[in-house]
């Protein structure tokens, strides 16, 4: 579309379809359309939206009629008007007008406690009849901590926030409020790094096209999402650095740009990612899908980091006799042996995407040695001087 200026209502919503927005009887209404996005179709849109606008001012507009498929037909449609609409469907639309705007693992996530959880237990509830009350008591039979409970709550919170945007209800009952309980503290995830005995011990027992991949792992503390995306063009061997700026997670069909800032980051090279890479030249640099790893058993890019956890980690684990843990555990390898060597952990946190120092201090704060022998020598060289001086 190059640089073409969007007509006044019409956006662009994803790659595969265009919003117009417009009033209606003091409502502010937006319709998605299910065109491309290109030149023609954006013309197209606009010349839709001014007949809209058209027939609004002329009397004549029949939202049901000219947009058949949306929740906003119940509002404004004379058969309809009595009609409330249900949390359900509300949820449903919501859904649908999520695609394409999140990431494909986020939408798989909201679909799943949409059709599992939200609407099996408040689907049947109006939306303008929803109350704080229906949330909390339902939320409190929940066996769940409340850290899972939040994730439940996120999409139910949004959709409505979307629901009083779209005017079909003043105010949104989860505004600044969330539901928690008193609960045990819990082990949480385990944090469980292998050793220099175990990473030589699985790197041995795997096959030589798969290798570089898991060393690669150990030394760069990338996810296994980001893994599966990399590509060639994202190595830059003059600075010795590899660009993060892509994950494909088993969900996506496609490689996704990083959910954070944070996540988007510069890795550096270390001497044994560098040489898992030259290794790795000889079985993909040529490929055309400009993917750095490849699954030995196709030679053709992951599908995901199940498919890495099932072909490739998992026997190797096996063969070499070590006790298992999931591939994550390389991520943290990785910062465990960059911490107890005494790196600083700004640095280990920014080249592990993390947008602060919190969650290294959380999660390896044991792997921080409390201090070195040689602690405070620096400080002394530079300034400790002054005081024999005076």
């Amino acid at each position: 579309m190059g640089n073409l200026k969007l007509p006044p209502g019409v956006r662009v919503e994803s790659e595969s379809s265009i919003t117009i927005d417009f009033r209606y009887r003091g409502v502010r209404c937006r319709e998605r359309i299910p065109l491309k996005p290109t030149t023609a179709n954006i013309k197209a849109a606009a010349r839709h939206r001014e007949a809209v606008l058209d027939a609004i001012a002329r009397g004549v507009f029949d939202y049901a009629a000219t947009f058949p498929q949306s929740l906003k037909a119940a509002l404004f449609s004379p058969a309809l008007a009595s009609v409330p609409v249900l949390l359900s469907a509300w949820l449903d639309g919501w859904l649908e007008g999520q695609d394409g705007l999140v990431a494909s693992s986020t939408l798989r996530g909201y679909r799943t406690i949409v059709t599992h959880q939200l609407i099996p237990a408040l689907g049947h509830i109006p939306v303008a009849d929803l109350r704080r009350s229906h949330v909390r008591d339902w939320a409190a039979g929940l066996g769940v901590s409340n850290k899972r409970l939040a994730n439940i709550l996120s999409p139910l919170r949004l959709a409505l926030a979307a629901a009083v945007e779209d005017e079909l209800i003043e105010t949104n009952p989860l505004l600044g409020w969330s539901y928690r309980r008193r609960e045990a503290p819990r082990s949480g995830y385990v944090v469980d790094p292998f050793s220099a005995e175990e990473q030589a011990a699985i790197l041995a027992a795997l096959p030589d096209a798969g290798r570089p991949l898991v060393q690669f792992a150990f030394w760069t503390g990338l996810r296994t999402s980001e893994l599966c995306a990399l590509e060639w063009g994202d190595v830059d061997w003059l600075r010795g650095v590899v660009v993060v700026v892509r994950a494909l997670t088993q969900a996506a069909k496609e490689p996704e740009v990083t959910k954070t800032k944070a996540g988007t980051r510069e890795v550096k090279l270390l001497p044994l990612a560098l040489a898992a890479l030259k290794a790795q030249k000889a079985w993909s640099l040529l490929h055309p899908s400009g993917r750095v790893f490849l699954a030995p058993h196709t030679a053709q890019p992951w599908e995901g980091d199940q498919a890495i956890r099932q072909r490739l980690w998992r026997p190797a684990l096996l063969r070499a006799g070590v006790r298992y843990r999931n591939p994550y555990q390389t991520r943290h390898t990785y910062a465990s042996m960059m911490l107890s060597a005494g790196e600083n952990p700004l640095w280990v946190s920014a080249q592990m995407g993390h947008a602060d120092t919190k969650m290294v201090f959380r999660s390896y704060g044991r792997f921080i040695p409390e201090s070195a022998p040689d602690a405070g020598g620096l400080a002394h060289a530079v300034f400790g001087g002054k005081y024999a001086e005076n």
